[in-house]
């Protein structure tokens, strides 16, 4: 992913078409660009290789992680299991709106890092640094999350091992997979992801199969744990299940992903046309099937008061288990089964973790490539590896460190806030990216049934995204301008990218002299769309 506009003309073969100066000029000549692409078409060396079943599981197995199995229950203990539930069902449809921007847009033009270069194309030069830089933030910071719970999962068993000893061990498995190991990146990633789905079918089906009494204590005990189904937060009454309500959405607001994960391979897909709508609606659909139904399970095992859920929380003490299911799983005396749920967790986090590193460095990489930051970053070793940009990324997963002088749980809380602003700025961006695009096509007279992919409920869904998105972002730390409640780490953690992005885009913007596309003057990537339909037509033959 992250990488410039030369690698679209790649076949299986590994041939580069565009390298013929001919070519090269005809895209000098057809975009207004700050970069030297001949230099980037030297230096991307990305080739078609990514099937069907390696863009699903990338899909869901960038999305399915900690959240999903550990941290889901803090918002549990805030909202209750009606709150968690109808919180992950509503964030799910902002998801589809995210994913049916995407779609349309990432099926007519399957080229690398799409998200940050239509911003780029379709809006302004500036927006898509400001989404660049964003992206690789929202990716880095979710590295040393990982690392963090890595170590308060693996305390589970025992807690001779110090931390700082588990924070480097994490970061150097991570340095050696991404620097000597990259090329068996893309099949151990599949198998690691088809693990994580084996989990969380294993722990739906566990839920229903024990609330209907199969477990050691005979008891049935159904939907027992959602009498009361919403708790209070914060405040009593109405308003506080509406706050408890709220803190569960915006643990699905970070939470819940996906759709960015499959438009990352597009540059890298074979037959992009015929498998990204198949690998868009098939990954979303899962998706919402693994989380809506997951928030339903955690609501049922475990109730959002269990003192030993509660413990876990606020002293991120796992001798209890971290996992409501866990904790569940103890409740019924069933001896061996948490253990092997915690060995699937604990590799499911550093499976987790480890792409996080790969995503993040290669959107530095890309953004090298584009000049967009300094061009050093965008050497790469005899094998292919940006070095650099590995580099910096584990840089930046130090920040694990801080877990050492602080509460494990605190320290994951701050790394949430962080991601859930970026993803949610993100989120934003691609969909005001998309209304852009739609507005162009109408204006430029082109027909949006002659593309290869036409989603439904357009416009309206970019409209839905971009309010849902944008409006959460500036949500999700509400609690620290509450009165007792003032946080400065929380506060800097929760609304730093908010700050930052609109400096980005106006330094750029006034440094680079950039302009705003107007909808006449939008261009649609005629070059590389021309080089996929040549490829596609020699793969058909």
């Amino acid at each position: 992913m992250g990488r410039a506009s030369a690698e679209i003309s790649q076949d299986l073969g590994g041939k580069n078409e565009l390298e013929k100066p001919g070519d090269a000029q005809v895209l000098e000549d057809i975009f207004s660009s700050q970069v030297n692409l001949g230099d980037t078409l030297r230096y991307d060396q990305t080739h078609r290789k990514l099937k069907n079943r390696h863009i699903q599981l990338i899909g869901i197995g960038g999305t399915i992680g900690t959240a999903l199995f550990v941290q889901i229950g803090v918002s549990l203990t805030k909202g209750g299991p009606g709150s968690l539930f109808l919180a992950f069902t509503l964030w799910c449809t902002f998801i589809m709106a995210i994913n049916n921007c995407l779609s349309e847009m990432v099926t007519w033009i399957p080229i690398s890092s799409p998200f940050v270069r239509f911003a780029d194309r379709f809006v302004d030069p500036a927006l898509g640094f400001c989404a660049g830089i964003n992206f690789f933030v929202f990716e880095a910071a979710l590295i040393p999350y990982e690392i963090v719970a890595f170590s308060v999962v693996i305390r589970f068993w025992t807690d001779e091992i110090p931390v700082v000893a588990i924070i480097c061990f994490v970061l150097l498995c991570y340095a050696l997979l991404n620097i000597f190991a990259v090329r068996y990146y893309g099949e151990s990633e599949f198998w690691l992801a088809m693990g994580k789905v084996l989990l969380a079918i294993g722990l739906i089906a566990f839920t229903f199969v024990t609330m209907v009494g199969g477990n050691p204590l005979k008891d049935v005990y159904g939907f027992r744990n959602w009498n009361p189904p919403f708790a209070e937060f914060l405040k009593t009454g109405s308003l506080g299940r509406f706050l408890g309500f709220l803190a569960c959405l915006i643990q699905a607001s970070f939470t819940i992903a996906g759709p960015d994960y499959v438009s990352m391979a597009a540059g890298e897909a074979e037959a992009p046309r015929r498998v990204m709508p198949k690998a868009f609606n098939s990954v979303f659909y899962r998706l919402t099937t693994f989380f809506v139904i997951g928030s339903l399970c955690v609501g049922i095992v475990v109730p959002y008061s269990d003192p030993d859920l509660l413990n876990a929380i606020s002293n991120a003490h796992p001798g209890a288990g971290s996992s409501p299911y866990v904790i569940a799983m103890r409740h019924m005396h069933i001896p061996i089964l948490p253990h092997i749920v915690n060995a699937l967790v604990l590799s499911a986090i550093f499976s987790a973790g480890n792409s996080y590193v790969f995503c993040a460095s290669r959107t530095l990489f890309g953004l090298a490539l584009e000049g967009k930051v300094p061009r050093f970053l965008s050497h790469c070793t005899k094998g292919g590896v940006p070095i650099y940009c590995v580099l910096v990324t584990l840089a930046i997963s130090l920040l694990a460190f801080l877990q050492v002088s602080n509460n494990a749980a605190i320290v994951l809380q701050w790394f949430v806030n962080l991601v859930t602003a970026s993803q949610l700025l993100n989120y934003a961006i691609i969909a005001f990216t998309y209304l852009r695009f739609h507005k162009a096509l109408k204006v430029q007279g082109i027909s949006r049934d002659t593309l290869p992919h036409k989603s439904f409920w357009q416009p309206f869904c970019g409209y839905y995204a971009l309010a849902g998105t944008f409006t959460m972002a500036f949500v999700g730390g509400y609690t620290v301008f509450l009165p007792g409640h003032w946080d400065v780490p929380t506060f800097l953690f929760s609304y730093l990218m908010i700050g930052i992005l609109p400096v980005l885009f106006l330094a750029w913007k006034v440094i680079h002299k950039t302009e705003w596309r107007r909808p006449e003057d939008v261009t649609f990537f005629e070059a590389e769309r021309m080089e996929i339909d040549r490829y596609e037509e020699r793969i058909e033959q």
